[in-house]
């Protein structure tokens, strides 16, 4: 499940983050693109802004698997936009929940995903904090040991019999990310090790990034 329901705002872009492109092609086809080629069986749901059905079903024309991807409207918070898309699982599978705006995502790190999935039921890849960090609290900080910190990414990979179930719980606002949702549930969550490449798209600099991180990929 590629969930993409941003506005744009903080990028000061009138189209939204998952439409702007990237030599080309936009954002949302590099990420549905890396899903497809992980494995041959993959099935894509497409999550987005009601407004912006049509911008799916145009870019989904693209794939020569089209038949492969859906499309689901997105809700008022990521809650509901996951669990939207989760109506459309039907069968018993592994399932991904990715960032749309993640679109440098690599095959090995799918599939990493999806073999840990199977094994230990979860797998939420994160990497290793590499500055220096303090926590604040009551107004005062205090430094924390980043070997014990780590960041998390997407994509958030479940089997379906432990996501779904997690999902008819009432939403929480404490819910920031399917991992919260399943632990919250009464399930142990597993990280795996993540990619430094597996930006998220928030600010102008990170189209660049991507971009040159896609001509070096291209190059090899």
């Amino acid at each position: 499940m590629i969930v993409a329901g941003g506005s744009g705002k903080r990028m000061g872009y009138s189209v939204p983050k998952q439409f702007l492109l990237l030599k080309d092609k936009p954002v949302l086809w590099y990420v549905i693109d890396a899903f497809l080629r992980a494995y041959d069986d993959m099935q894509v749901i497409l999550v987005l802004p009601e407004a912006h059905l049509a911008k799916g079903r145009n870019l989904i024309e693209q794939f020569n698997n089209s038949n492969n991807i859906m499309l689901a409207a997105g809700g008022n918070t990521r809650y509901e936009s996951v669990k939207n898309g989760l109506q459309l699982v039907e069968e018993e599978s592994v399932v991904f929940v990715h960032d749309g705006v993640r679109c440098l995502i690599s095959v090995p790190l799918i599939q990493r995903c999806y073999n840990q999935a199977l094994l230990k039921g979860s797998a939420v890849p994160a990497v290793a904090a590499t500055d220096s960090i303090r926590i604040f609290n009551d107004g005062k900080h205090y430094v924390e040991d980043r070997t014990q910190v780590r960041f998390v990414q997407t994509p958030q990979t479940f089997l379906s019999s432990i996501i779904l179930p997690a999902f008819e719980q009432e939403y929480d606002e404490r819910f920031t990310d399917e991992a919260t949702v399943v632990e919250a549930y009464g399930t142990e969550i597993f990280l795996t090790e993540g990619d430094y490449d597996n930006i998220k798209i928030t600010r102008p600099v990170d189209m660049l990034i991507a971009e040159r991180l896609i001509e070096e990929r291209s190059a090899l």
